[in-house]
């Protein structure tokens, strides 16, 4: 799942992130608020954790603008002023839940899951294609009914690449999606770790068609086949 975290204090966003990530989540970090408007505009973002006071566009006006333009990504406004009026502004503006500072990182992220559950439902967060299963909450994979142990990293990839079977994603979408920052070109990260991914459901299901879902697109990238 990826969030974006629009904070401008550095030591609150670096323990949130480093909580996020500890989770399986994929982190992008705004420290101000035009910066972050932007980014929540043009992204596909899980949730987006933002706050209050921010340079440039302050919370609340970032807030109505991805409202108003219509986006609907869940939204966790954190402020360090626990008043009411600014609580009952956020709400009737669109966010969907709110956390005072100071606050425990266990708890921003049990909101977020709770967050996602209430706004998407769990059946849209459960990928399905053919016999493989992946449940985007409990971060769990099966196929053909055995669960595959995958790793953070694996794991994300796997749901990037569900979520468009039949097209096909280059290494470099594939490295900016998956591992949020651009690598050397000539890195072989992704391949390695698609191998990875082969070999662990090739070990599952005796006597099944386990051939992997991913396919290589000679020269160009990958791509997850369209299982019936």
């Amino acid at each position: 799942m990826h969030v974006l975290l629009i904070e401008d204090e550095e030591k609150i966003a670096a323990f949130m992130s480093a909580g996020f990530k500890e989770q399986g989540f994929l982190v992008e970090h705004c420290a101000d608020g035009t910066q972050g408007f932007a980014r929540a505009s043009a992204g596909a973002h899980d949730v987006i954790v933002l706050d209050i006071m921010l340079p440039g566009r302050d919370g609340l006006s970032v807030l109505k603008g991805l409202r108003q333009a219509g986006k609907a990504t869940p939204i966790i406004l954190l402020t360090a002023r626990n008043e009411l009026d600014d609580r009952l502004q956020g709400l009737s503006l669109g966010a969907d839940d709110y956390l005072a500072k100071p606050f425990f990182v266990e708890e921003l992220i049990a909101r977020v899951h709770a967050l996602l559950r209430r706004v998407s439902g769990e059946r849209q967060n459960m990928l399905c294609v053919g016999e493989l299963r992946l449940d985007r909450i409990a971060r769990g994979v099966t196929w053909y009914g055995q669960s595959v142990d995958l790793t953070g990293r694996e794991f994300n990839l796997v749901e990037y690449l569900m979520r468009s079977p039949g097209r096909v994603l280059t290494r470099t979408q594939i490295l900016e999606h998956v591992w949020g920052y651009d690598f050397d070109p000539s890195t072989n990260v992704v391949d390695v770790c698609i191998q990875r991914i082969r070999k662990k459901m090739a070990s599952i299901g005796a006597g099944a068609q386990t051939e992997s879902p991913i396919e290589s697109v000679r020269g160009v990238g990958y791509r997850f086949r369209k299982l019936a």
